[in-house]
């Protein structure tokens, strides 16, 4: 079972946030928004996702980890899996 499973419904409810905010932004390209004004939107949009991405990260070390760390499983398989992880987060 994935970590976020308890919370998948606010986990659902942000992404379709999101979602939202990515057909707006299609809206504005196809109402010849002002680019600067699409770009803003773009922003709200990338900040949304990464805290998304944050947040499902935060759950992993807390849920994850923890229990591989706890019964004896490969802790450090759960924990380079988060390091690895946050390097994407970083480079994107």
């Amino acid at each position: 079972m994935a970590s976020y499973t308890k919370d998948r419904d606010a986990y659902l409810n942000r992404l379709r946030r999101i979602e939202g905010q990515i057909r707006g932004l299609q809206r504005m390209v196809e109402q010849d928004q002002y680019c600067i004004d699409v770009l803003t939107q773009v922003s709200a949009a990338t900040k949304a996702l990464q805290s998304f991405a944050l947040a499902l990260l935060e759950e992993h070390m807390a849920t994850c980890v923890v229990d591989a760390a706890t019964d004896g499983s490969d802790p450090g398989g759960k924990v380079k899996e988060a390091a690895d992880a946050i390097a994407r987060l970083v480079r994107s």
